[in-house]
């Protein structure tokens, strides 16, 4: 019986043990950070990157550290689309996306990587912070579980990268370019005259390198970013599309946050969004001088031969009643 006795006692002290370790857990769960993986396939040293770095500082400091960012450069956590679906099933991750590889939820988007669209940054943000933006990413919520945080993220202009001289859209006949697997995209590149050849932007240097593709088109930052001047020695500057990329994370991670947290979330992103494309406005010319000291010869060309093939873009993706709302904000 004293055994017993001994044995109920010892079983009561660790039981109250238990319980007191289980209530002073209570708080630490309370008090648990959130954290956002964020993925870009852009390198460290671009403007929009350093963009956000500094989203992710201002975010902390703003939640206390209750809110963390995680970035992922180089595409390390897979292709956009990869984590567009890991955010659909309400993974904590975020990328950084053009509006073409949205359009697949909502047409919409695609508008924004269409040919000719805008000039520059302040052109595009206009559509962008409108209400009739607003519009389309309660649509996509809906559509798909995705929630935009800004959609800001000006990397500039797309222009043509190949190993030939291009003066007019015929000498693109016959060429593979890469390009994005979004529809906008591909029938831009079509209407140009060359081949589209849809492949994740890591792929791009070793395709070109083997001749895989013969062209690539980007703005002036990814192509130094990424040494394209290493695989090819002609830069045209077409400017054929403006490209605007936006935060889109799930609405589902989104929604359990508190309402203070996706506040600061939204304002952060905007803001540096807005930081990172005067960045990049600010870095163009150093861009272009860089690729012309590693032997690339920089072109400007007349741009209405491209202007003029491209237009058919908008009637055949259903683009036409939407173009003529974006162009009233515009004015």
């Amino acid at each position: 019986m004293a055994i017993k006795s001994s044995l109920a006692r010892v079983h009561r002290s660790l039981c109250a043990l238990l319980l007191g370790a289980s209530v002073l857990a209570l708080p630490s769960v309370a008090i648990s950070q959130q954290q956002l993986n964020v993925n870009t396939a852009i390198s460290r040293d671009d403007p929009i990157f350093l963009g956000l770095e500094r989203f992710r500082d201002r975010v902390a400091e703003r939640s206390k550290g209750q809110l963390t960012i995680r970035l992922y450069p180089g595409s390390q956590l897979g292709k956009d689309e990869d984590v567009l679906e890991q955010a659909r099933a309400g993974a904590n991750v975020a990328v950084l996306v053009d509006g073409g590889r949205l359009a697949v939820f909502v047409p919409e988007f695609g508008i924004l990587g269409a040919p000719y669209l805008a000039e520059g940054f302040a052109g595009v943000r206009k559509v962008v912070t409108s209400p009739m933006f607003d519009g389309w990413v309660q649509k996509l919520r809906t559509a798909s579980g995705h929630q935009v945080l800004s959609f800001n993220w000006w990397a500039g202009d797309r222009n043509l990268i190949t190993n030939k001289p291009i003066r007019v859209p015929s000498d693109l006949s016959g060429i593979r370019m890469r390009t994005p697997g979004a529809p906008v995209w591909m029938e831009t590149v079509r209407a140009m005259g060359a081949t589209p050849t849809p492949m994740g932007w890591a792929e791009v240097y070793p395709a070109m390198q083997q001749k895989v593709i013969d062209a690539i088109e980007a703005q002036h930052t990814a192509t130094v970013g990424s040494k394209l001047f290493e695989v090819a020695k002609h830069y045209t500057k077409t400017g054929h599309i403006n490209l605007l990329t936006g935060l889109v994370t799930s609405a589902a991670w989104f929604d359990k946050l508190s309402p203070e947290s996706q506040k600061i979330l939204r304002e952060e992103s905007l803001a540096a969004g807005d930081w990172a494309s005067k960045a990049t406005e600010d870095s163009l010319a150093g861009a272009e001088a860089m690729m012309k000291k590693n032997g690339m010869t920089v072109t400007s060309v007349d741009r209405k031969p491209f202007i003029d093939a491209t237009k058919g873009v908008y009637e055949k993706l259903g683009y036409t009643a939407l173009r003529v709302e974006v162009e009233k904000l515009l004015k």
